[in-house]
């Protein structure tokens, strides 16, 4: 039996006003269609604090962060609060050590007691915790009263970024092996997680089909960022960085002078210097709201996903595979990941070259729109909707709670 009218607590990496719709946001918002969540936006830190006085982001929340009475945005779901944190201090610059973990201690007793005041207000004594890829907080589960019913670390990505390496193996290390369980969105992450945490389980990613679908809509005009580029159009819709294998795309690109290549999403110059990744037919137009998606995806005549294969890319299971599905459009990908195959039908074709690559484009163009081929697309990413991920992760949610009671019933 799954969970309903359950109180649960999602700690999330992200932010709720993320420009890029995050898989925490989409979990938590699923959940309370039948459960009251709690969604504790990532906390500012001072820096931010001081330097964001001027953003809509801080403005949303500035009526939030000293209020122990005024703690939390009601959204638009009735059974859906965010959650606004006190600003803490910035840390990750400390060297591992006595003082970076009492540093840490710190900022997990400024959140606690926020939640702790929250659980107080609202008559809350019995939850579920789930820390959505916020290992920089790795014992907050700890620091609540009362203590949770059941503790989830949701490992949505692998720790690649310097400034999550610095502390972040460490930190969520003792995260995995402090909660009850492990819930992680690619095999090879459960796979690694298993060896800390024995109740570790993989449920992918999906998409928003309803969402997806509005591209198929012959009214829905093309998005304006579109306009006067060059037919047919080979789409990239996400962040423009480390994942994407630039080698094997510039190769693609200069090999296809007669096709379009555009890239929309944020740049990440850590990674993509001005001119490095740049071509006569290549577009980068910059990011666009979520909610522009399939106005973006309906000018595409096929989507890509041309992430590199590497130790860091088996771990990555991407929402934009069936986001691409659910608008009906061909994709083509680069073969980073083994899990994907047992997921797309042999509808979408995995290549490691860039001959492969150009071939696999030029087949998708043939007949990219025909009816048969858009609903077997469609077919494919209604497989893999949120909706049927938010059904198995409240069935491990629940399998979970029964667990841990017998556990506890059996050493009272």
């Amino acid at each position: 039996m799954s969970i309903t009218g359950k109180h649960i607590v999602v700690f999330s990496q992200m932010q709720f006003d993320n420009k890029l719709e995050s898989t925490p946001y989409i979990m938590a918002r699923l959940l309370a269609r039948d459960n009251y969540v709690y969604f504790v936006d990532r906390p500012f830190t001072w820096k931010d604090y001081f330097n964001a006085k001027d953003t809509k982001a801080y403005q949303l929340r500035k009526p939030h962060f000293f209020s122990a009475t005024n703690s939390f945005i009601q959204s638009d779901l009735p059974n859906f609060k965010i959650i606004i944190c006190p600003p803490v201090p910035s840390i990750n610059m400390l060297p591992e050590g006595k003082g970076y973990r009492m540093a840490v201690k710190f900022n997990e007793w400024m959140v606690s007691s926020r939640l702790n005041k929250v659980f107080k207000q609202l008559g809350i004594t019995d939850y579920i915790y789930i820390n959505s890829y916020n290992f920089s907080y790795p014992q907050l589960h700890k620091a609540l009263s009362p203590q949770p019913a059941l503790s989830v670390y949701h490992c949505v990505d692998p720790i690649i970024e310097a400034y999550q390496l610095k502390h972040g193996v460490h930190n969520e290390e003792i995260l995995a092996k402090s909660v009850d369980m492990i819930i992680s969105t690619s095999r090879e992450l459960r796979n690694k997680k298993s060896f800390l945490n024995r109740n570790s389980y993989f449920v992918p990613n999906a998409a928003n089909l309803t969402h997806s679908q509005k591209a198929l809509d012959a009214d829905l005009p093309v998005a304006d960022i579109l306009n006067g580029i060059k037919k047919p159009i080979v789409g990239y819709f996400g962040a423009i960085e480390r994942r994407i294998d630039y080698a094997l795309i510039k190769k693609v690109i200069a090999a296809n002078p007669d096709k379009s290549f555009v890239f929309v999403g944020p740049v990440d110059a850590g990674y993509v210097r001005d001119g490095d990744f740049s071509a006569p037919n290549l577009h980068l137009p910059g990011p666009v709201a979520y909610e522009q998606m399939p106005a973006v995806l309906k000018g595409f005549e096929v989507c890509v996903i041309p992430f590199k294969k590497d130790e860091v890319s088996n771990n990555i299971f991407p929402l934009k595979l069936f986001e691409y599905l659910g608008a009906g459009k061909p994709v083509v990908s680069t073969d980073f990941n083994d899990d994907l195959h047992n997921f797309t039908g042999g509808l979408v074709p995995y290549c490691s070259t860039a001959e492969e690559f150009t071939d696999a484009l030029n087949t998708a163009l043939v007949d990219p729109q025909t009816i048969e081929k858009v609903a077997q697309r469609i077919n494919i990413a209604a497989n893999n909707t949120w909706e049927h991920r938010i059904t198995d992760i409240k069935q491990l949610l629940t399998e979970g709670l029964a667990k841990k009671a017998k556990t506890f019933n059996k050493f009272d």
